[in-house]
This record gives C-alpha cells, structure tokens and sequence, in this order.
C-alpha cells in the first residue's frame, strides 16, 4: 500500500516535508455520483429531523424520541431508555457498530468512508458550494492563481458565509438531540440559552467549517485511523476500487479514429485523478487514500463512452475477479467466505446479546455500600450496630414503596434515618418515580448471634405492589472472636 502522497506535491531534496497542495476535485456524474447525492441528503434530513420526532413515554417523561437528557442522567432511543447504571449497553452498541464497520469494509471495501461517513457528507456539500459561485476545477484554479481583488474576495467570502452557515446548522442540530429541541431551537435564536450551548454550538459547528471547508482529505490521510488498517479487513474477495492494468496498459494518448490494437485502453485522460476528492491516481493500485466512493468509475466510464471502449476498465470490484478476467475465467462474487461468517457471527451474538438484556433487564436495582469508620459501634444494651447506605434505582415512572428486611443473621433490627423512630424486623423505603433513593440504615444485632467478626447478611427489598424483590449481599461486622 502505498504512502499518502499528494498529487502533484512539489518534492524538496533531502527534505522529509512536503507541501499541502489545494484538490479541486473536477465534477462528475454517474451512478456512483448519484448515489452519493442521495445518500447525503437522506444522512442530513434525517439528522436535522430525528430531534424533532416524538415519542409518548406518559407524564413527567421527556416526549422527544432521540434524547440525551443532561439534566436528567438519561438517554432515550424511541422505547429504550438507559440510565447512568447501564452504560454497558452504549458498550455494546459500540461494538456492534465496530464489527458492522469491519464486515462493511470485508463485503465492499470502504463504503462507509465514501457514501456516509459525515466527513464526506459535508466535505461533497461545501465543494458543490464552491463549484456554484467559482465554477468547476479548471476555474477554482485559475481564482487561486489570482491576486486578491474585489471579486476574488466577494467569491471567497460568499463561500465562507454559506459554509458557516452550514455549520451553525450543523452545530445546533447536533446540539437539538440534548434537550427538547422545540424549546432549545426557540431558545437558540432568541438569546435566551446558557452560554454552554452557545459554546457547544460553536465546538461542533467550528470543527465542521475547519475540517469539511480546509482539512478535507487531510482529515482521511492523517486524523482518521480506520485509513491506517483498512487493509486488515480486506481479502482478495473484498470489493474495492480496482483498475485492470491487464487492460489499460500500457497508457498513452489516442486520438480520434485511433485503433487500440497493440495498446492499452487508458488514454492517459487523468480524469479518475482530477475527479478524485483525496488526489490519488487509483492506477497506481489500492492506497490509503482511496476512500472507496466510486467518482473515478463514472469519470472513466463516460470517457469509455466516448472513445468507444467497454465500460469497467476502473471498477468497483475484487482483486480475484480481476485475475480472473485477466487469465480469461468468469469472475465470481463471493460474499459467503470466512471472514464474512466470523464477522456475522460475533454480531448475531453481539446483538442477540443486547436485545435478551434489554428484554429482561429489571425496572429496580439496588447497592448497599456498608459504612467504614466506624465498622460497628457498641450500643448502651451491649448489642452491636453497623450503619449502611442503601440506594434504590426506580426506573419505573410511578412511585413505589419497598420493603427491606435483613436475612442471613437471627434477631436483627432496622432504623432508617428519616423514617419513623425506634427500631423494627422491617422498614419501609419510598422512592420516586424514575428515579434514585438513597437511605441510611441501621441494623442492630444481639452479640451472642454472631459466630464471627464478619457474618454475611442479605438486604431483601421487596416491592410492596407487585412483589418485585431485589436483594444486595453484605456483612455484619463485629469484635473479634
């Protein structure tokens, strides 16, 4: 594989620095442009709307569908709400979408970084952006060549209105899936939110303008990693971006009415490296630059076309398929392989996994944490006393009331701090709905019970409407025996 060079690079002798020289990536139309403009627009709708939908979870409840409620410590995705307690679940998506993108990348190469990758998405926008006020490649060069004057300035800043523009629209939509988007967005644009938006805002938004309006390909060569292991994922079988030098060597220029006998069919055009978003020639074989979206096959089809060659000669396809075409066998797609079934194994597990703990995940959890200084304390009567906090998560959204008796040790007695004097075999412990009830608790127990300085004890908290019971391990401590 080979290095990320920029095209055209001006090289210094003895110098391990080169250049960064402005791409102008020529237009193109085709299936692959096409579909990238589709694409592009249903990731930015969906974006901008998602924050808006609604989703009805009863009273008191946030109704926005896809919410990351700060305020609350809560995160709600349509009928799934997670809790602080359950960032495990955000784990396992995170795998899940990690072994998505490796059989992605096993099946079709990097049709992720090419088709829906944001920094795609808005990198396609701005340069379309660009095209419109200066024109195609031919004149964005010639602007650059330039000296500043009042229409190259205009030009400039024209572009650069619309871009922060994009990226403020960027930057509060981003910032719409952490509060009710309805009130936020009314917020936003009448003064009235905290800084902290604003300052939110203006992250996203910044990052936005400087990586898809300047950085570009920069971001694909050197700030993205999954560009430094592609190659991991990839096997003979793997759809790539691929160019049959069988076939197209050796290069030359034609001209019209030319016979092709004894030659190559490239014809030297350079147009699957003008059209390229990072600036490499994909001739050169597979690269980390090649972010597998396809503009070099439209570009080279169409001028197949016109010379009145066959269409493929750079293609979205495997390297065995192209050795076999080469020694003249049919080629043969081959998705069912190894890699593929390993690949979709861990995720059937991976997702099997996730949906049987969302299934039967239970609506209370419960943790003691047992006082350390001090561990006991001798009471008045000669018992013993040992203090704990228990805490309570309701996730239900109604209020509930449970009730805690300690097993496991023969004769102890309960007092909760806050709750109704004197001691008792059980107490009662309110929580509210959705939410946490932390309670400091007493246990008493007679010295004569206890066999050994630390005796394992069970806090059994048992719902008092339903029967629900949760139960949490801990120890009764005492003097040594």
């Amino acid at each position: 594989m080979s290095s990320p060079v920029l095209p055209n690079t001006p090289k210094k002798k003895n110098s391990l620095y080169a250049e960064t020289v402005a791409i102008h990536p020529r237009s193109v139309s085709g299936k692959f442009r096409t579909s990238k403009w589709w694409l592009g627009i249903g990731l930015l709708l969906f974006f901008h709307i998602a924050p808006f939908l609604r989703w009805d979870r009863g009273p008191g409840v946030p109704s926005q569908a896809i919410l990351g409620d700060i305020d609350g410590g809560r995160g709600y995705f349509f009928f799934i709400e997670i809790w602080p307690q359950e960032v495990y679940y955000l784990t396992g998506l995170l795998l899940i979408a990690a072994i998505s993108l490796f059989f992605m990348s096993a099946v079709a190469g990097r049709v992720w970084c090419g088709f829906l990758c944001w920094q795609t998405v808005y990198t396609d926008l701005f340069v379309e952006i660009e095209r419109r006020i200066i024109g195609d490649r031919s004149a964005q060069m010639a602007l650059d060549r330039q000296p500043w004057t009042g229409g190259k300035i205009a030009k400039k800043a024209a572009i650069n209105a619309l871009w922060l523009i994009i990226s403020a629209a960027c930057g509060i939509g981003f910032t719409l899936y952490f509060g009710d988007a309805f009130v936020l967005l009314r917020q936003i644009f009448t003064l009235e939110a905290s800084v902290p938006i604003y300052s939110f805002i203006l992250i996203v938004g910044g990052l936005c303008y400087l990586l898809a309006g300047f950085a570009r390909e920069q971001v694909c060569f050197y700030m993205c990693p999954y560009s430094r292991f592609q190659s991991a994922m990839l096997d003979e079988h793997s759809l790539v971006i691929s160019y049959e030098g069988w076939r197209g060597e050796p290069r030359a220029p034609a001209r019209k009415g030319q016979s092709f006998e004894g030659r190559g069919h490239c014809i030297d055009c350079k147009l699957c490296v003008t059209v390229c978003p990072t600036g490499i020639d994909i001739r050169e074989g597979l690269q980390m630059g090649c972010i597998g979206c396809g503009l070099c096959i439209d570009a080279c089809n169409g001028m197949m076309d016109k010379v009145g060659l066959p269409r493929g000669l750079i293609r979205y396809d495997s390297t065995a398929n192209i050795a076999a075409r080469e020694a003249g066998q049919e080629p043969s797609t081959k998705v069912v392989r190894p890699r593929t079934l390993a690949y979709t194994a861990i995720l059937a597990v991976l997702i099997a996994g996730l949906i049987a703990a969302l299934a039967t995940r239970p609506d209370v959890r419960t943790n003691v944490l047992h006082e350390r200084s001090p561990l006991f304390a001798l009471m008045s009567d000669g018992s013993l006393r040992n203090g704990y906090v228990v805490k309570l998560v309701n996730m239900a959204h109604r209020d509930r009331t449970f009730v805690l008796k300690i097993t496991g040790l023969p004769g102890v007695s309960v007092q909760v701090i806050g709750g109704p004097k004197g001691t008792a075999s059980q107490v009662e412990l309110p929580v509210g709905a959705a939410s946490v009830g932390s309670f400091q608790v007493y246990v008493n127990a007679s010295q004569k019970d206890l066999s050994s300085e630390k005796m394992p004890v069970m806090f059994e908290m048992t719902d008092k409407e339903t029967g629900t019971v949760v139960e949490a391990e801990s120890f009764f401590s005492g003097p040594d025996k």
